[in-house]
């Protein structure tokens, strides 16, 4: 792997140019942990090198997030800097950028009261609803990538001095985002034209239900009508190409919020709220979930299903083969960017109203209507592997098989 200042450049390259197609002129929202300041220096002088009139700073800190939980008043939970919401939403208004540089200790708060976790990502859910809004129907141009911190690094490596431990986090994300190709750039394009035409082949297929089948799991999804599958890149109202995910190895799309049936078993840990969620189960009837059980942070997942309605509902289906580069590297990253990019997987919550051919066009009723969920929260989940099967089902009631054993079929 290069040095780290040439490691450095490559990824702002990549996250600029392939995440979000910035455009000269634009105003961009950076979001960073402040450990990773010299990532975000990097950023930001490219940024500007490419035309951003601005690039406002949003930092995050693990550290900060703890002492919270362990002495801030109880009752204080409910708040949150609306200023900052509403900011954001003028931004997106106004055409801004939003790059988000995610990392966090995967068992940050895994001692702190579970209802307190919940509040938490309640009362940010509600504040954050409208600018949730512009992210999940693609009206601005939007990345999310991820960057090492110690913390991260040592539960991904255990074992190994912290050094030792963040430098191979750094190798393995630059394998899983290209980096270590001559052109990353290019590697990149090359790679999303694939998905492009797997989503393509998806949507002309028209299937109205998919049919999960592995260990643990035999869940039932059905499909809203009208709807299509999003491989890699989406396109603004403004016409800006960009990345929302880096790495993804996904094609997705919209299942309908009513017509899920059946049991489905996480086939890896999910890191939400700075707890690690092991052993999922989740039963479904009617499109809901109805019973939650995990062998760790149970009571975390349940608080997650009842946050609202939509909560306990569908908003994404997502196929990944088994074969992916982050599933073949063997590491468990607790990090649901990477690890959901290493198997098929569904999330709780918000829908993408993109996933319906003329969902732009639509009113929340007449999106609801048609079978699409809403929500303060969008959490995904793993469910795919080497055992998992999935068909699909056309219009006519004839099966097709999508996926045998993790891999494609279609």
């Amino acid at each position: 792997m290069a040095a780290i200042e040439e490691l450095y450049r490559r990824y702002a390259d990549l996250a600029l140019d392939v995440g979000l197609s910035l455009q000269a002129g634009q105003r961009l929202w950076l979001s960073m942990p402040v450990t990773a300041a010299p990532l975000a220096r990097v950023i930001a002088a490219a940024a500007y090198q490419r035309g951003a009139r601005y690039v406002e700073m949003n930092w995050s800190d693990d550290e900060m997030t703890l002492a919270r939980f362990e002495h801030a008043p109880r009752d204080s939970f409910t708040e949150f800097p609306a200023w900052r919401s509403e900011a954001m939403v003028a931004g997106a208004k106004g055409g801004d950028a939003f790059l988000s540089v995610r990392a966090t200790d995967p068992q940050l708060l895994k001692d702190q009261d579970p209802e307190l976790v919940t509040t938490m990502q309640r009362t940010a859910g509600k504040h954050s609803r409208e600018y949730l809004t512009y992210i999940t129907s693609h009206q601005v141009n939007w990345c999310v990538l991820s960057v090492p911190i110690p913390s991260w690094a040592k539960q991904v490596f255990p074992g190994i001095a912290e050094a030792d431990a963040v430098a191979q986090l750094w190798e393995a994300i630059g394998v899983a985002c290209r980096l270590d190709q001559p052109d990353p750039v290019a590697a990149w394009y090359t790679h999303l034209a694939g998905l492009a035409s797997r989503a393509s082949h998806l949507t002309e297929a028209a299937f109205t239900t998919l049919r999960f089948r592995g260990p643990g799991t035999d869940l039932t999804v059905g499909l809203v009508e009208g709807h299509r599958w999003i491989g890699g890149q989406s396109t603004t109202e403004s016409g800006i190409t960009f990345t929302p995910n880096v790495p993804t190895e996904e094609v997705f799309s919209l299942p309908h919020k009513d017509r899920v049936e059946g049991v489905v078993a996480a086939t890896k840990p999910l890191n939400y709220g700075g707890n690690v969620i092991e052993g999922l189960k989740v039963r479904f009837d009617a499109g809901r979930a109805v019973e939650v059980t995990a062998d760790a942070g149970q009571s975390v997942m349940q608080g997650l299903i009842d946050t609202d309605d939509g909560s306990a509902r569908l908003g994404e289906v997502a196929l990944v083969p088994a074969s992916s580069p982050i599933s073949t590297s063997g590491i468990l990253f607790y990090n649901t960017l990477f690890d959901e990019n290493a198997a098929s997987h569904v999330a709780v919550g918000k829908a993408y109203s993109e996933c319906l051919r003329d969902g732009g066009d639509l009113s929340d009723e007449e999106l609801t209507a048609r079978g699409v969920n809403d929500s303060l929260t969008h959490v995904d989940f793993m469910i795919g592997g080497p055992q998992m099967d999935v068909l699909g089902v056309l219009p006519g009631g004839t099966e097709e098989a999508v996926m045998e054993q993790g891999e494609w079929v279609v």
